[in-house]
């Protein structure tokens, strides 16, 4: 079940409000000027899944977000476990284009600074965040990563993140403690 939760920066342990229906999740983070959906892929692969089998699996659905959001660069977040090897997304970071964060199986946190509040997503299989480029956001994935998203860019510049240097994002509830 997909999750939101909004913080004040001022109470990080203490949620102001908690939605759990796709339809109060979008229109909440709309308000804000992101958008979310739900939406059933069919697809069936697992996170830690070889990247070749992942990309021939989502192939279609890849496709299909590349053309829809005018994507030109995505990356893959495939994680079963530790591997400290990736880059920590825990840190509050932004790119500079447009991101299409798309979960293809498992779950992941995606916190959002925007204005004067915090607003975590639990996401799921089948959800799709659009972020703005610019939005200071992180994502958390527990100390048991099982996450599966493709995350699309709107410029091969994008892909980059850039560390804002904020580390208060590690202050408010993980995936763990929600």
């Amino acid at each position: 079940m997909s999750i939101l939760s909004v913080f004040h920066p001022s109470s990080p342990e203490l949620p102001n409000k908690v939605l759990t229906h796709h339809d109060d999740i979008a229109a909440t983070l709309a308000e804000q000027g992101v958008r979310f959906v739900h939406t059933d892929t069919g697809l069936s692969v697992r996170p830690g899944t070889a990247q070749e089998q992942v990309l021939e699996t989502c192939r279609e659905y890849l496709d299909q977000l590349m053309t829809s959001h005018g994507s030109k660069a995505f990356v893959l977040l495939n994680r079963e476990g530790d591997d400290p090897v990736q880059a920590d997304v825990r840190d509050e970071h932004v790119h500079d284009a447009d991101e299409v964060f798309a979960v293809v199986s498992g779950r992941a946190q995606v916190g959002l600074r925007l204005g004067d509040w915090v607003f975590s997503l639990l996401c799921e299989k089948g959800d799709r965040l659009v972020l703005p480029a610019g939005t200071r956001r992180w994502v958390e994935l527990g100390d048991k990563p099982f996450c599966l998203a493709l995350r699309l860019y709107g410029s091969e510049q994008g892909v980059q993140a850039r560390f804002t240097g904020d580390v208060t994002a590690r202050a408010f509830l993980g995936i763990d403690e929600l």
